[in-house]
């Protein structure tokens, strides 16, 4: 056990919450703040208009009263454009959304000194439980084939390529279909 203390937060505690998040990305991305994309101002913009969307939900992960590590993410909704950047031919209606069907977790972080413990797990499945949707999608940084591994382990099937910001690497596009059993094996 990694002795995590996990807060389930929604939109309406992003003031709170912010500063912490803030905080464990710029420790994660230290090595790449100087990069347009990955500086804190544009992951901020991010969080920002994450928040803004039906369904946000975070699960901030705690040690000794530190943030350890978070995810978070919204309800895609109709038109929405998570799939617009999508490079990759799927079946119809594969990326049709209708405001219940897909939880987008736009972001799974932890610093460290967690990672390799489970504690990333534990954080994303608390975001998780309890959701209605009937699937999940993530993007995965084509260059981390080790985190996209991580994810399938986890149940997750890689859908397709996508860039979705025109400043944005290349991610690999993937999906969770949820349903009874699918948090008890964890």
């Amino acid at each position: 056990m990694t002795g995590l203390q996990i807060q389930r937060r929604g939109a309406e505690d992003l003031d709170e919450i912010r500063p912490q998040l803030l905080a464990v990305y710029a420790e994660v991305y230290r090595e790449r703040l100087d990069e347009d994309f990955h500086s804190v101002e544009r992951f901020d913009e991010r969080l920002g208009w994450n928040a803004e969307v039906p369904g946000f939900a975070a699960a901030v992960g705690y040690q000794h009263d530190r943030p350890v590590g978070y995810a978070f993410g919204c309800v895609l909704q109709p038109g929405t454009n998570w799939w617009s950047g999508l490079r990759t031919q799927v079946p119809e209606g594969t990326t049709s959304e209708t405001g219940k069907r897909t939880f987008a977790l736009s972001e799974l972080m932890v610093v460290e000194t967690l990672r390799g413990t489970g504690g990333a797990k534990e954080i994303h499945d608390a975001l998780l439980e309890g959701r209605t949707e009937e699937r999940v999608t993530l993007l995965v940084e084509r260059d981390h084939p080790r985190v996209r591994a991580r994810y399938e382990e986890w149940g997750y099937r890689q859908l397709g390529e996508v860039v979705p910001f025109p400043d944005a690497p290349v991610y690999d596009a993937m999906l969770l279909q949820l349903g009874e059993s699918t948090l008890r094996c964890a």
